[in-house]
């Protein structure tokens, strides 16, 4: 298990500057933005300097932050020959924009979370927009993460629901993770599914607490985050904590930019993509075994010039890119496909015991419900047609097998 320094408290500043004088850490590159400055960045700053350290500041003004190469290069611009450490002030955004720059400078950095909104603080990856593409980069965890008490409970209720949104996801993304293990051979870890499993159970028995916003609510929110990043840096990628509630995430994310039309926080979509996953779920365990034969029976190999028309029309410029990601679904033969549906009957019983430990729509969005969140699209600005279209198409984004791959061949999707 990886073994990263956190400390989530009252008062985190003071043992950061513990930190880094027991390290010898005397050079600093702090970023953070308009927002994220005020609440604790200029904290962190005169805590620094205060104890003899030096520290450069790079400060966002734009109302907007994108971890694009816009905002990437903002950071770059200021580094010099000076070895620093990186410190990321701020939340999901912030972190990946100081995480890619902190890797490629071969630097370290430091997370200090400022509000509890998204479980990627102690991840290897970096979540960036690279030309208008949301795109996954291998980077690196933070050295240490201290996470101020206060500041977290104070930030605003949509992003606190945000990360709780996150966290709700895994109760999806552990079921398509053992589908892609049952039918794509996809590799799986019983001991790191069971902490991710743990840190969904624990996050969700905080749930009132977390919607009001409660000082051992926020603490039990952000463990999760921590643990849920960590899991997926010891399994090396974001399979244990990501499925397709990720990908229609991603998926709005892309058409959002493409369409200039504001952003909406990652884990507020994570959060109701989940609740449609989980009425596939339903689908799911309402089918019996002589149901999926027949449907099996039934089933016709997608197309390859159709799905291809349809990675074109849904993701536009990046098609070509997304032609090479799905080049194992779309270069399966009759035979392959043949195999597949056999497949899927072979595993049933195990198709039907994952499906069970899924929790329904209703309790999913009663959950989240109660942390803020938003459960319907236009709570988010976003129409009914585009988190189903993100139901349909956002599959072609990874080759990954999901809830969304099987209801192809089930006909779960008939009628969305």
């Amino acid at each position: 298990m990886t073994d990263i320094p956190v400390t989530i408290g009252e008062n985190a500043l003071e043992p950061l500057l513990q930190f880094c004088n027991d390290r010898g850490l005397t050079d600093f590159m702090l970023v953070a933005d308009k927002n994220t400055f005020p609440v604790l960045g200029k904290k962190v700053e005169a805590s620094l300097q205060g104890g003899g350290l030096n520290v450069k500041s790079v400060v966002f003004s734009e109302p907007a932050v994108v971890p694009d190469e816009d905002f990437i290069f903002q950071v770059l611009l200021r580094a010099d020959q000076v070895e620093r450490t990186y410190l990321a002030v701020g939340s999901g955004t912030i972190t990946d924009i100081t995480r890619i720059v902190s890797h490629r400078t071969r630097c370290k950095f430091i997370s200090l979370p400022t509000a509890p909104s998204v479980d990627g603080f102690t991840s290897p990856s970096a979540s960036l927009v690279v030309r208008r593409i949301k795109t996954t980069v291998m980077a690196q965890p933070p050295m240490a993460v201290f996470a101020d008490l206060g500041t977290l409970a104070a930030a605003p209720q949509a992003m606190i629901a945000a990360g709780y949104g996150d966290i709700l996801g895994k109760a999806i993304a552990l079921a398509d993770w053992q589908l892609g293990h049952l039918l794509w051979d996809e590799p799986y870890s019983p001991e790191i599914a069971m902490r991710v499993r743990k840190t969904l159970e624990a996050c969700i028995s905080a749930t009132s607490e977390i919607g009001q916003a409660t000082p051992d609510g926020i603490r039990k929110l952000m463990f999760s985050l921590i643990d849920s990043g960590k899991c997926m840096l010891d399994f090396g990628n974001s399979r244990p904590a990501a499925g397709c509630e990720h990908y229609m995430a991603h998926f709005l994310e892309m058409k959002l930019l493409r369409e200039g039309r504001p952003a909406v926080l990652h884990g507020a979509k994570v959060g109701l993509c989940s609740l449609q996953a989980a009425e596939l779920y339903g689908r799911l365990r309402q089918l019996d075994r002589a149901q999926a034969v027949t449907r099996l029976a039934e089933a016709t190999q997608p197309e390859r010039a159709a799905d291809m028309q349809r990675i074109r029309q849904a993701f536009g410029p990046i098609a070509e890119n997304l032609f090479v990601e799905q080049a194992p679904f779309l270069d399966m033969n009759a035979a392959d496909f043949g195999l597949l549906k056999q497949r899927i009957l072979e595993h049933w019983d195990g198709i039907q015991a994952l499906a069970a430990e899924v929790p329904t729509r209703d309790k999913l969005a009663d959950l989240f419900s109660q942390a803020g969140g938003a459960i319907q699209p236009a709570g988010l600005g976003l129409s009914d047609e585009e988190v189903q279209q993100a139901l349909t198409e956002s599959h072609f984004l990874r080759n990954r097998f999901t809830i969304c791959k099987l209801g192809r061949s089930l006909g779960l999707l008939d009628g969305l």
